[in-house]
């Protein structure tokens, strides 16, 4: 009984292997012979030699396949090498763009802290001078503050 159950477990295992070999390539060769194999051919083979894939029927009218379904060729050293300038270019543009953005970001916070004390030195009533177009120094009174301090809550609000 053992015997049995031994080779009927051969046999079985056998069938189920057999759908392996089942899984092959068959391609036209340059001299325009059939070669199969468990392998993809090589990438020199045109796309419409190849007449049978694992996972495709076999082809009955190959010269008819349409131009889309062919295989593109493997890039050149020189494409590959063009493709990773362009990459590595859009990277750079990417990092340039990020740390410019960084940049404003950060001469908006400043602006704001500065806007902020201007705000409080005004709020707070110490007199704040400045200079007129002649060049002349002169001290802002009550009109000119309250104008000011409009002026800088409108900017400390656009900091929100």
């Amino acid at each position: 009984m053992n015997l049995i159950s031994l080779k009927f477990a051969s046999v079985i295992a056998a069938l189920l292997f057999s759908g392996a070999a089942s899984a092959q390539y068959v391609w036209r060769d340059a001299k325009g012979g059939k070669q199969f194999s468990d392998q993809p051919p090589p990438a020199s083979i045109p796309r419409r030699d190849i007449l049978k894939e694992p996972s495709s029927e076999p082809r009955a009218d190959t010269e008819s396949a349409p131009a889309a379904t062919t295989a593109t060729a493997p890039l050149s050293t020189a494409e590959r090498n063009a493709d990773f300038r362009q990459r590595r270019m859009e990277q750079a543009d990417k990092d340039k763009k990020a740390a410019d953005e960084k940049a404003v970001a950060a001469d908006k916070t400043a602006n704001c802290a500065r806007a902020r004390a201007y705000q409080r030195s005004l709020e707070e009533g110490m007199r704040i001078a400045s200079t007129d177009k002649n060049g002349e120094r002169y001290t802002l009174n009550d009109n000119q503050r309250d104008v000011e301090i409009r002026n800088t809550r409108k900017v400390v609000n656009d900091c929100r």
